[in-house]
């Protein structure tokens, strides 16, 4: 039994003793995309209960064509409730020489080598999320898959596997130790030494693979770079871990793009050119002698510059407190203005709308004129209590006489998943602690003010004394998740946007 199409770099036929795979018919070098799959059906991460879970895969499986259905229930699986086509040939390995990774933005299924990968060699990827020893890899793999891994790694003879599972012990180990949040703290060039130590038995364990505790382990050690201010280190790093995980996920990958953009350093700036790049800034930095200083945020409660709804100028008005010219003919915005609201209902019935309630209580549509119509959105996104932010909006007029905001630019909208009143609160608190008053900044936890305080590293807008206030934050003042919602670059943009007047339009990323 076989099967090839015009292309392929591998066939799937019957694999002695293992039943049907996917085997190379060529040799496939190390980051060569060797299968890309949109889903058959797709259901949501995060779903409260197995039977609401069951309920949305029927209505997707009923949703199939007559052939989909069908080959939907004749693939086999240890639980007879979920499948993959093509993917699903590719069978589990503890050593794998494939990797399979979802790509958000062609919304397909990829597996990438990541080794050279022989002529005739079955591919193989890897099913568990992380890499552990023997013992609790087969107790993985028979509770969630009902099956024993008899690969190279699982069957090594008892004193290599020995050696190996204590390699991968202490990989565990080391990688707690590198995101050890208190560690990075107090020892940070510890932090250092482990990743280092970390990546030397990758090497050795994975003989050479490209796996993803390469790419993580470079990143970490990016982080704990740039935690130090050792900038110069941390561009390599970053490059080294875009390289690693290019090979996992292809250079189309979001993440790799975004690491690359991270360490391209550009050249023939001025120096506020250069500025604006470094704190990844749409409009040229303030300057110290400026109203609106570096470490200067802006207010989402400021009703001038994050109006209500009865406060939007009117897409038909020339409003003089929005706009200015500087010929008399021609008119351009005179200051940055983002309308927030939250999701109250999602509408899709004909046009694509999100009903949304602004700071004042006022309820209004958001009506979508984008060329996808609202496709552009991230589904995760699309839940009651979400917050939308609106950059320039302009009240609109509907035919059916009602007045709400006509959205026609993909990059002027963005959904933060927090509510209103949880994204005001954050605010609050930026204004609060993450701001410079006469030279100083106070701690979060203690609320001590001080110039010498230590900066979190993954959000860079919270300031500690030491670690044990650090840790206080995070456990007891909320900044675990603040510390989420603030890695994400448009809600450091909106934070940013300039209060001192408007060069240029400010807008989201997308992603």
């Amino acid at each position: 039994m076989s099967a090839m199409d015009a292309g392929k770099v591998y066939v799937l036929q019957e694999v002695d003793g293992k039943g049907l795979g996917a085997v190379a018919i060529t040799k496939i070098a190390k980051g060569t995309r060797i299968l890309s799959e949109s889903p058959l059906l797709r259901v949501p991460r995060e779903v409260p209960s197995k039977d609401e879970w069951d309920t949305a895969l029927s209505k997707e499986i009923a949703a199939l064509g007559d052939d989909q259905r069908q080959a939907f229930f004749s693939l086999y699986d240890a639980f007879e409730d979920e499948a993959t086509r093509e993917h699903g040939i590719v069978r589990t390995n503890a050593l794998p020489n494939a990797r399979h990774t979802w790509n958000k933005d062609l919304q397909r299924l990829n597996i990438h080598a990541i080794r050279d990968i022989d002529k005739g060699e079955e591919i193989t990827t890897m099913y568990i999320a992380e890499r552990a020893n023997r013992a609790a890899r087969q107790l993985v793999l028979q509770r969630d898959f009902r099956f024993t891994c008899a690969c190279q790694l699982c069957s090594l003879p008892e004193p290599q596997r020995c050696l190996s599972d204590a390699r991968l012990d202490e990989m565990l180990r080391l990688d707690g130790s590198v995101n050890d949040h208190r560690q990075l703290v107090t020892s940070p060039l510890q932090c250092l030494h482990d990743a280092r130590e970390l990546l030397s038995l990758c090497e050795e364990e994975l003989e050479g693979i490209d796996d993803g505790t390469v790419a993580c382990a470079y990143y970490d050690a990016f982080e704990i770079a740039i935690f130090n201010s050792d900038v110069a280190r941390a561009a390599v790093l970053i490059g080294r871990a875009a390289t690693a995980r290019a090979v996992l996920e292809g250079e189309d990958s979001p993440a790799v793009r975004e690491y690359r953009e991270i360490g391209d350093v550009p050249s023939g700036l001025s120096a506020e050119e250069f500025s604006a790049w470094l704190w990844r800034e749409t409009d040229p930095a303030p300057t110290q002698t400026s109203p609106q200083a570096a470490d200067q945020y802006a207010d989402f409660r400021n009703d001038a510059m994050f109006p209500c709804f009865d406060e939007l100028p009117g897409e038909n008005d020339l409003d003089l407190d929005f706009y200015e010219s500087t010929n008399g003919v021609s008119y351009r915005p005179s200051m940055h203005w983002c309308f927030i609201a939250e999701i109250v209902e999602i509408e899709r019935f004909m046009r694509f709308r999100l009903v949304v309630e602004d700071k004042a209580r006022n309820q209004i549509p958001v009506a979508f004129y984008t060329s996808h119509r609202g496709g552009e959105l991230d589904p995760l996104c699309l839940e009651k209590g979400y917050t939308v932010a609106v950059l320039y909006g302009e009240q609109h007029g509907f035919l059916d006489m009602s007045v709400g905001i006509r959205h026609e630019n993909p990059a002027s909208l963005k959904i933060f998943r927090v509510s209103l009143e949880g994204l005001l609160s954050l605010s609050d608190r930026v204004q609060q602690y993450a701001t410079v008053v006469e030279g100083a900044r106070t701690c979060q936890a203690c609320g001590r003010t001080a110039e010498t305080l230590k900066m979190c590293a993954r959000c860079t807008f919270f300031w500690y004394c030491d670690k044990e206030c650090q840790t206080r934050a995070w456990k007891e003042k909320g900044h675990k998740g603040d510390c989420k919602l603030l890695k994400d670059p448009d809600l450091q943009g909106l934070l940013r946007l300039p209060q001192d007047g408007f060069r240029q339009v400010h807008e989201f990323s997308g992603r």
